[in-house]
């Protein structure tokens, strides 16, 4: 199956971010790709963490899902929508204060219809002294590890784990998804060029190794007008750690071809998901 990570450098203006993602979703449907994966906050990168407040949406309906569905239909692929803010449930005692969202990825099938939504579990907070991020203060974290099955045109089924950014440092969530028959894991993110340009490729190759699964890293890559630098190197990584293909920096696709056979004979290899003991 040929895959796609979508790189991007958002901007603040939705709109324009959403022109940017089309003309490189075309790009990568005209190359051949069945499953393309959008960076973490790819219809927004605003000015202050709560910009992202104004655009919530509620599960199922809005503008930017509106537009997902409608691009996974146009261009007829497997559409996997980085993360948008989307609105806490109307029974939950924090949606009356309007300050807080869920940062949500979602999954869409070629045919519009969404197959799949998971709200980040693990929220990144970090000050070196001169850089602080604390996600916690706008977004309210998830609570469950999300899969999807994608039938591929070669005849495979891949088991898809869902995870977002800064759920890349914690294993048991990818071990979770390689115990529910996991076969290929997505990590849109929009990781910082301080902590990218130290652990981002180490981690991502981790994963795939210690699970014997394919990984595709969809990443914001750039300087953004709110002066925020993130790292870039959007990859797709292969079960046995190796990078297949990546874009250092800048606005891009980044394709490489993952083969079933190739994947079920390092599993045969190497049955390490069978020889767990602990967890």
């Amino acid at each position: 199956m040929k895959v796609a990570a979508i790189q991007m450098v958002s901007c603040t203006r939705p709109e324009h971010n959403l022109r940017a993602a089309h003309a490189l979703l075309t790009e990568a449907a005209q190359g051949g790709a069945e499953l393309a994966v959008l960076p973490e906050y790819f219809c927004i990168m605003g000015r202050r963490d709560t910009d992202k407040l104004a655009l919530q949406e509620p599960l199922g309906h809005g503008p930017i899902q509106d537009w997902l569905a409608a691009t996974a239909r146009e261009l007829g692929l497997w559409l996997v929508g980085g993360t948008l803010p989307l609105a806490l449930d109307a029974d939950d005692p924090r949606a009356a204060e309007g300050a807080k969202c869920r940062n949500a990825s979602l999954a869409f099938a070629p045919t519009g219809e969404r197959v799949a939504a998971y709200d980040k579990i693990h929220l990144f907070k970090f000050d070196d002294g001169s850089r602080t991020y604390d996600e916690a203060a706008v977004l309210v974290p998830g609570a469950t590890p999300t899969r999807f099955e994608l039938p591929s045109r070669d005849g495979h089924r891949w088991n898809v784990g869902m995870s977002v950014c800064y759920d890349l440092r914690f294993p048991e969530l990818y071990r979770a998804h390689a115990a529910q028959g996991a076969d290929l894991l997505l990590v849109p993110s929009a990781f910082t060029y301080v902590t990218g340009q130290a652990h981002w490729e180490l981690l991502l190759r981790a994963r795939a190794v210690e699970n014997l699964s394919g990984v595709i890293a969809a990443a914001q890559g750039g300087v953004h007008e709110n002066g925020r630098r993130t790292w870039g190197h959007s990859m797709v990584i292969d079960p046995w750690g190796s990078v297949l293909a990546q874009r250092p920096e800048g606005p891009g696709v980044v394709l490489a071809e993952l083969e079933p056979a190739a994947l079920r004979a390092r599993r045969a290899q190497l049955p390490a998901l069978d020889h767990r003991v602990l967890g």
